[in-house]
């Protein structure tokens, strides 16, 4: 049976284990958006997962919608990541870029002047977004044309070149969440009656597009997607979700994709859709699985000795232990996540956790 500590091949590349730092907003950025000094040494002290996803990373200034996260749209932006991919790689690391647009999930506050949140069709949002210390109502999206669709997927295959050009080892669409490639799959966000809406085989068309662009850059087992199809979060929902993200999921069979991003549901799902994904999705996807959903270090032994899942992806005790993999194999009590200090800005609850060697 396989170990959660066993290495594992991804196309060429040989991960050292099968813990995954789980991609995570930080909101470390600044308002110019630009990896900094303490984003690299963030990204150093976790370099011992066999695979590090990045946190969200905004492909345009159109795709913004929270503050202080970092893009990958700007040469300033390219030249930050670089000095991130540099450290984790002179660690033994292995990092993948998650490629982000937000779409209704923003607010003009957050946008450069004159620019409005897009989206498949002007349907609002569910829910507020916090700005500052003000709440706001999600606004109505502007429809993105036919043009402005394509133009989209353009910035995404712009946004991986520039991942390539920063030294990332490939990429993640980040199409999960209830963000814009989502919003195009649902039939609750997209009313659209052209190419990229109305049946379920043209709201996969757009997701489908990028994946395409973005292989054309990175290659075979470079480019990965990240799905979470029981999450129905901001109110994006489907009429039809097992049928939907079924058919998506058994067409990215036919490309050669790093692995399927499997997000299990946190909260109570709303009727028809699955309480639990792996036992569905993995009878349907041929490629490399990764699972994420608040795993414990246990629980996450038993997917992967059970051959559910081939990766596992831990979010919140990533935040709280920099050295996780080797507190998971030595079974060394975990620090707890101070949740306070999720998106606060500054180095408290960010680059100061203890790691085993301090705490001896």
């Amino acid at each position: 049976m396989p170990l959660l500590s066993d290495p594992y091949r991804l196309g060429n590349l040989l991960l050292k284990n099968r813990i995954v730092m789980a991609p995570l907003t930080r909101c470390r950025a600044g308002e110019q958006r630009i990896p900094n000094a303490m984003m690299v040494e963030y990204y150093r002290q976790r370099a011992g997962a066999g695979l590090i996803i990045s946190e969200g990373t905004q492909i345009s200034t159109q795709a913004i919608g929270y503050q202080n996260t970092p893009g990958i749209h700007s040469q300033e932006q390219v030249e930050g990541w670089k000095e991130v991919c540099t450290e984790v790689h002179q660690e033994g690391g292995i990092i993948f870029a998650q490629l982000w647009h937000t779409g209704r999930i923003s607010h003009p506050k957050l946008l450069p002047s004159g620019m409005h949140p897009v989206a498949p069709s002007s349907v609002a949002a569910e829910g507020k977004i916090k700005i500052g210390e003000e709440k706001y109502d999600l606004p109505l999206p502007l429809k993105l044309s036919n043009k402005g669709v394509k133009e989209t997927v353009r910035d995404y295959r712009t946004a991986g070149e520039n991942a390539k050009a920063a030294g990332f080892d490939g990429v993640e669409l980040h199409a999960a969440n209830g963000y814009l490639p989502e919003q195009f799959l649902n039939d609750s966000s997209n009313l659209r009656t052209d190419e990229y809406g109305g049946e379920v085989d043209k709201r996969q068309r757009f997701i489908l597009e990028i994946l395409d662009e973005l292989l054309t850059v990175f290659g075979r087992n470079r480019v990965g997607i990240r799905l979470s199809p029981s999450a129905a979060r901001f109110g994006t929902i489907d009429s039809r979700p097992v049928e939907t993200y079924s058919s998506l999921v058994q067409k990215l069979n036919s490309f050669p994709l790093a692995y399927l991003h499997l997000v299990e549901p946190l909260t109570p799902v709303p009727p028809g859709y699955l309480l639990q994904l792996l036992p569905h999705f993995k009878k349907i996807y041929s490629g490399t699985i990764i699972t994420a959903g608040g795993y414990t270090p246990e629980k996450a032994h038993q997917v992967i000795e059970g051959g559910q899942a081939d990766l596992v992806a831990f979010g919140r005790l990533f935040i709280s232990n920099p050295d996780l993999p080797s507190r998971i194999f030595l079974e060394a009590p975990l620090n707890e996540p101070d949740t306070d200090t999720f998106y606060t800005g500054g180095v408290k609850g960010y680059t100061d956790y203890s790691t085993l060697i301090e705490t001896h």
